[in-house]
C-alpha cells in the first residue's frame, strides 16, 4: 500500500498512522509515478481536486481551466488528499468510507 500526498498534511499523517506498512510518498518532494495521476484522474475525475483548498484559491481562473492532472504536476498541494493506492485499487482522501474500505 502506498500513500500519496504532502509530509505537511495532518489528513496524510493520520492516515499514515492508522494504516500498518504503508510507503509515504511525498508528492511535492518526488512527484508522482508515471502513469498514477492519469489512473486517478479516470477514477475520480474531477473530485481529485481540492476545490476548498488555500491553493485553489490563490489561482488564476487560467489555472483553475487546467484538466486536473496538469494543475496537480503544476501544484500538487491542490489535489485532494491522500491518495492511497493499493492491490484493489486507488482510494482518495480519509473519510469513513475509505477508512472503511481499508479496514481501519
Amino acid at each position: 500500500m502506498v500513500i500519496y500526498g504532502l509530509a505537511t498534511c495532518d489528513t496524510c499523517r493520520s492516515a499514515s498512522r492508522a494504516l500498518h506498512e504503508v510507503d509515504f510518498v511525498d508528492v511535492r518532494a518526488t512527484g508522482f509515478p508515471d502513469g498514477l495521476l492519469e489512473r486517478a484522474a479516470e477514477v475520480f475525475g474531477a473530485d481529485l481536486v481540492n476545490r476548498r483548498s488555500a491553493t485553489w484559491r490563490s489561482l488564476s481562473e487560467e489555472e483553475r481551466a487546467l484538466p486536473p492532472v496538469e494543475l496537480i504536476r503544476r501544484h500538487p498541494a491542490v489535489m485532494k488528499r491522500p491518495l492511497i493506492e493499493t492491490e484493489d485499487g486507488l482510494h482518495l482522501g480519509w473519510s469513513a468510507e475509505v477508512r472503511r474500505a481499508l479496514g481501519v
